[in-house]
């Protein structure tokens, strides 16, 4: 199928929710890919930063291919060998934090759902019968779920679908002295929140914010609950976000890079949270089927082998070396922003123009907000990699610049 029938049938056949760039792909390798037209790309959107080991990986080809040829469901009526060493491999790392259980989900989305039915179940166990609300902040997402759009703290993604659940209570982000002024016991059972906020504009909490929350948890006897559906699995240079903060979370939601574009969530939990999900209480079809959990698998067990948590630190320090020479040639750039392969860019003009001509180009990146551009390449991607991505960056900025210029 060409470029031009592909659009077209889309736009006949399909939902029109999507605002998609005219172009279409036959295959990828690496942090590249390749349009129906033959034309060359650099991925450094990473299918929004899912595409974690990035396109044909071997090894996660192999494990996808093997699996399939095997048996891709059964359901959760039945032991699932696979999910179980997904599971495995994941609390290993997150075992020092305490988080011995998993529970897997087919999206981040769906694992935030999880995770805020755990903590109102949890709740009601231990607190009494309510009713709880969770506390959020300001400019969040996690997902579009009728809960999970519920605790996002932006109205665009809300309006329309009212009325929606209650029992969120939403507080600034970054702010400490809002959270502790909106935890009103006993009404209060956690704090929901992102290490750092992906679709805000790759906005990171400080240090001090996150450890300030976990001590409120304590004292509280509340859940922090770590959205770490965009943080984690390596994207900021850690496994997990939080292990650069020094503290302990309650529970910890995942999804994006972990499947490394085979859809699959998970919920970390502590042994004493995870037990109040009993039989009956919540579950999934999909969820942790085979090809999901080999696939999880294979990501988990690469990430370890090939150093890549390492080619996150070197890559994103590149990246950002970078972005600062353009800060400083161009006026446009405004504010740099970064957590290992993972980076926000405030401009001074609108992003829309620059993403596309740097897709015209050979470059896809994206824009989270009018002014500000993320940059979310493959976990796996070069130095060759993003020099190339920084001298089209520059070369697309000298353009979008010349376009806006008086005549």
């Amino acid at each position: 199928m060409d470029m031009k029938t592909t659009v077209q049938q889309t736009a006949d056949h399909l939902f029109q929710n999507y605002r998609r760039a005219p172009v279409a792909f036959s295959h990828g390798k690496g942090a590249r890919l390749y349009g129906l037209d033959g034309k060359e790309y650099l991925d450094f959107i990473a299918g929004i930063a899912t595409s974690s080991l990035g396109h044909a990986h071997p090894a996660l080809v192999q494990a996808i291919t093997e699996q399939a040829s095997r048996y891709l469901h059964v359901s959760n009526l039945y032991y699932i060998p696979e999910q179980t060493k997904a599971a495995m491999l994941l609390t290993e790392r997150a075992g020092s934090a305490g988080l011995g259980r998993a529970f897997f989900c087919n999206s981040g989305a769906e694992a935030n759902e999880a995770a805020i039915k755990l903590a109102r179940k949890w709740a009601k166990a231990t607190k009494g019968q309510g009713p709880f609300e969770i506390i959020v902040t300001h400019n969040s997402f996690h997902g579009r779920t009728l809960a999970t759009v519920a605790a996002t703290g932006n109205p665009h993604y809300q309006e329309g679908f009212e009325p929606l659940p209650a029992g969120f209570k939403f507080v600034p982000y970054n702010d400490l002295a809002a959270a502790e002024a909106a935890i009103t016991p006993p009404s209060v059972c956690a704090i929901l929140m992102e290490p750092a906020q992906g679709e805000g504009g790759v906005i990171p909490a400080t240090k001090e914010y996150l450890q300030g929350l976990a001590a409120l948890c304590k004292k509280h006897n509340l859940l922090l609950i770590l959205d770490e559906v965009q943080s984690g699995i390596g994207r900021t240079g850690t496994l997990f976000a939080y292990e650069q903060y020094g503290i302990q979370p309650d529970v910890v939601t995942l999804a994006k890079g972990l499947g490394g574009g085979v859809p699959v969530g998970a919920v970390l939990a502590r042994d004493s949270v995870a037990a109040h999900l009993v039989p009956g209480t919540h579950g999934t079809t999909f969820g942790g089927n085979p090809l999901a959990t080999a696939a999880t698998a294979a990501v988990l067990e690469t990430i370890q082998k090939e150093g890549i948590l390492d080619n996150v630190k070197a890559r994103g320090e590149q990246l950002v070396a970078g972005l600062r020479r353009l800060h400083d040639k161009h006026g446009v750039v405004e504010e740099i922003r970064a957590l290992g392969l993972w980076s926000g860019v405030d401009l001074t003009i609108d992003a829309g123009p620059l993403v596309e001509a740097c897709m015209n180009r050979g470059l896809l990146i994206n824009a989270v907000r009018p002014r500000t551009l993320r940059i979310a390449p493959p976990l796996v991607t070069t130095a060759a990699d993003v020099d190339a991505a920084l001298h089209v960056l520059d070369d697309a900025i000298t353009s979008v610049k010349a376009a806006a210029a008086p005549a």
